[in-house]
């Protein structure tokens, strides 16, 4: 029962490292972007081709994933995103929805429609027991590295002056530049580090995109 219910915070956890870059783009820029999963979904992708086709390390593919996915971010926010932070929240839905059905028909085309497993080096794959409890190394990992995320979003929000010039730009943009504050370059760094925390979780995403699994 015990390993059961560790399981279960390991795969919490894959949810939370999506969420987490969501709650900065939805609960900070307050922009519904449904399209959130996309850079997930980009960043495990990323993550299977590198591992599998080009045999880079899977640690080595983490950091990877998260600077290609904060890049599409970069990319999308100034020349897409930017133009709606303003607009009804309905057309926000509606836009990021058919950014979603577009990011589907690109991978399934490049793809296909079946799954792309993540190899995991030996090292994550091993399983032992603690105080009669299975604990496998690689959900363990997933819930260190969710811990360590975790208390460094609230450090940065909180404790340093990126994070006071990012609630002052979504609270009052004028007010904000005009105290010097540039608020575009300050959304288009939360917007890529928000998509690039998605991408860390590349084992999760819904079955239409094809789940990035590990390889058992």
């Amino acid at each position: 029962m015990l390993t059961i219910l560790f399981d279960g915070i390991a795969y919490g956890m894959l949810l939370f490292l999506i969420a987490s870059g969501l709650a900065v783009t939805l609960g900070l820029m307050n922009f519904i972007n449904l399209a959130h999963g996309a850079f997930a979904m980009a960043g495990g992708y990323l993550a299977a081709v590198l591992s599998n086709r080009m045999g880079v390390p899977f640690v080595l593919t983490l950091p990877l994933a998260f600077l290609f996915a904060a890049a599409i971010g970069a990319i999308l926010e100034p020349t897409l995103y930017r133009r709606l932070y303003r607009r009804p929240h309905l057309d926000q839905v509606l836009f990021s929805i058919g950014l979603v059905f577009m990011a589907i028909a690109a991978t399934t085309y490049f793809f296909g429609a079946t799954q792309q497993f993540v190899k995991l080096p030996d090292y994550l794959r091993t399983r032992f027991e603690v105080a009669g409890i299975g604990i496998g190394s690689y959900r363990l990992f997933i819930i260190v590295i969710c811990a360590i995320l975790t208390v460094a979003l609230q450090l940065i929000l909180t404790k340093t002056r990126f994070g006071s010039r990012l609630r002052a730009a979504v609270d009052d943009p004028r007010v904000a530049a005009g105290l010097g504050i540039n608020v575009n370059v300050v959304f288009l760094s939360t917007f890529a580090f928000g998509s690039g925390l998605a991408a860390w979780a590349v084992r999760s995403g819904p079955s239409c995109w094809g789940s990035i699994r590990r390889s058992r």
